[in-house]
């Protein structure tokens, strides 16, 4: 079976190729790929060359994580069915070319236990499912009544934001970009420079700014926790003495589980957690290329969709 994928041969350098996808094996079911998200974290370090040592690292590669579709083939026994919704957090399906993380293709042969069934209402949205998944997994402990920062304003601030908002917390949200700082949100989005406080019981960063730990334990209350949510290309440091004081404690947020993504579907589904307003831009999957550069490139670009419908 043949597929059409986003390839990022070389750092900037991508096409739109026709490759062999690997024989579905007992377990795996197949997916056709309705629409699939271009990261800003992950896969910007992969085009731009600048994603650090990892483990499937190299090109060529077929990158991302953020895809829904129908299935078109399901194993007996795995409780899905063909024609049904799901959402698909990556695929290893290429042959000799890298699924990194492999969910940028028109069809998809993945392992039917890591299918996530949603609604067909959800549309486009469904994309956003990793994310809301990624946030999930960082705000872990967040306590009710909790004075919490969230550094960044992307969709995932949002939906660090809108999650925490659920649990009962007070988030504000550091953000320095005026586009992405306009708008009314629930909870206040100010630069770091007109925020006064300097007692968030936890500080959530997904700014990916490897140089923000110092200003960040600046604003914690004692005993308090700085997650790190982003991806970092360079390495962090800190200086211990303000961290001393205030007894700093410091937690990296890694990949979503799959007890994240129930949650967050689960959320969803009862509609407790909004996915409305986060994708701005759309292309075709055949105007990929352009679509990598805009989302990249341009501040209003919250979430860039391809749209594979049109693809054989």
């Amino acid at each position: 079976m043949d597929a059409i994928a986003v390839v990022l041969e070389k750092p900037e350098q991508l096409a739109l190729t026709r490759l062999t996808l690997s024989p579905a094996a007992e377990g795996d079911a197949v997916v056709a790929v309705t629409f699939s998200g271009i990261s800003t974290g992950t896969e910007r370090l992969l085009w731009s060359g600048r994603m650090p040592s990892f483990p499937g690292m190299g090109y060529p590669l077929v990158p991302g994580y953020e895809s829904v579709g129908t299935i078109v083939e399901a194993p007996p026994g795995s409780g899905l069915k063909a024609g049904q919704s799901v959402f698909v957090p990556g695929a290893r399906c290429f042959g000799a070319v890298r699924g990194l993380f492999g969910g940028a293709a028109s069809h998809l042969v993945v392992p039917a236990d890591r299918l996530v069934p949603i609604d067909p209402g959800l549309g486009e949205r469904g994309v956003l499912i990793a994310l809301a998944a990624t946030a999930y997994h960082a705000l872990a402990g967040i306590s009710p009544g909790e004075r919490a920062l969230i550094v960044g304003h992307g969709v995932l601030g949002r939906l660090l934001a809108r999650l925490s908002v659920l649990t009962g917390a007070v988030p504000t949200v550091w953000e320095t970009n005026p586009v992405r700082a306009r708008g009314e949100f629930g909870y206040p989005v100010l630069t770091p420079e007109t925020d006064a406080r300097r007692d968030y019981a936890t500080i959530t960063d997904v700014s990916g700014d490897s140089g923000i730990l110092d200003a960040l334990i600046a604003r914690l209350a004692p005993g308090g926790e700085i997650v790190l949510a982003g991806f970092y290309e360079a390495p962090l440091a800190f200086a211990f003495p303000p961290a001393f004081l205030r007894e700093a404690r410091i937690r990296v947020a890694a990949e979503f589980r799959p007890a994240d993504l129930a949650a967050v579907t689960a959320l969803i589904e009862r509609g407790a957690l909004s996915l409305d307003g986060l994708i701005t831009h759309r292309r075709p999957a055949a105007e990929a290329g352009e679509a990598y550069r805009t989302a990249f490139g341009e501040a209003a670009c919250l979430k860039m969709i391809l749209d594979w419908r049109a693809q054989p």
